[in-house]
């Protein structure tokens, strides 16, 4: 799925990809990026943000030794471009439900911690991390009292 800030297929010439959510316009070029419907790669390295060679030197970087299939390459290429075009998604969405015309770091950081639990340390502000524990009332104490003293009586 293309995000609503990219042009249109019809005007940029590029070629509908099966599942849609590959077709992205590069910024003038007019040149399609994605997976075509026979498997093999169309993707122009200006429009990736994770390339092949950086890939490889990841999994060096992790064990030296370690070579990874060109179909395993490829998915893992896929599955970034895909992280990264829905977070931007999800980001522009909650942009635009706060009124403002900017995604801004708090979007961002929103989004990932909410869907994927992850929270990138040095970004912006830490208005969003506070955890507050929520006060515990008397009648809260009471009652796991009662709930304590009726276990240890089984």
């Amino acid at each position: 799925m293309a995000s609503p800030s990219q042009s249109s297929p019809a005007t940029t010439g590029t070629a509908n990809v099966i599942g849609g959510s590959n077709a992205k316009a590069s910024a003038g070029s007019g040149s399609a990026s994605g997976t075509s419907a026979s498997g093999t790669s169309g993707t122009d390295s200006t429009t990736q943000l994770l390339t092949k060679p950086r890939l490889q030197e990841l999994v060096r970087e992790i064990d030296p030794t370690e070579q990874l299939d060109e179909e395993v390459e490829e998915l893992l290429l896929q599955i970034a471009d895909d992280f990264v075009e829905n977070t931007v998604n999800a980001a522009c969405l909650l942009a635009k439900h706060r009124k403002v015309p900017k995604v801004e770091v708090r979007d961002v950081q929103l989004h990932l911690e909410r869907n994927w639990n992850m929270w990138i340390p040095g970004f912006g502000t830490d208005e969003l991390r506070p955890y507050k524990r929520a006060t515990v009332t008397e009648a809260h104490k009471q009652r796991l009292a009662l709930i304590r003293k009726a276990i240890k009586k089984y």
